[in-house]
């Protein structure tokens, strides 16, 4: 696996991304086009596009929910623990401070730069995306999806 890096750390789930959704977006325009082309059965291929993008939008929604519930609760988990073990002092009284957004890419800080980055980005605002510019030795997080 190359090593990660700010410019490739967004991860694609190849089931999803590039099987399942575009079946379902193939079937959507077979559906529109034999509605358009079909007048004697254009209600039946109205229903099963309508259909095909509610199923379509519905398991994009789960699979959304579900999965970044449990990350999003184990990123917050494990940077309290990482601060706790290098700060020597608890992360909850600083997380208020920052977002979830914010608390998610400090998970990308090596530990020798977490503390002066929370500091940093607490004080300063950082938004996300400027903390994960500021981090100079990135640290890979190849379990997210």
């Amino acid at each position: 696996m190359a090593e990660q890096n700010y410019s490739n750390h967004i991860r694609w789930y190849v089931p999803h991304h590039f099987v399942f959704y575009p079946i379902t977006l193939g079937l959507m325009a077979f559906g529109v086009y034999e509605a358009v082309c079909n007048e004697e059965q254009r209600m039946i291929w109205i229903f099963f596009t309508a259909l095909t993008a509610v199923v379509t939008w519905l398991s994009f929604m789960l699979r959304q929910h579900y999965g970044m519930t449990l990350q999003n609760r184990l990123v917050l988990l494990e940077l309290r623990y990482r601060y706790f073990v290098t700060a020597n002092e608890r992360f909850e009284p600083l997380e208020t401070q920052l977002s979830f957004g914010q608390r998610a890419a400090l998970r990308f800080a090596p530990d020798e730069e977490l503390v002066v980055l929370v500091k940093r980005a607490v004080s300063e605002k950082l938004s996300a995306d400027d903390i994960k510019k500021s981090i100079k030795n990135w640290k890979g997080d190849y379990k997210r999806i």
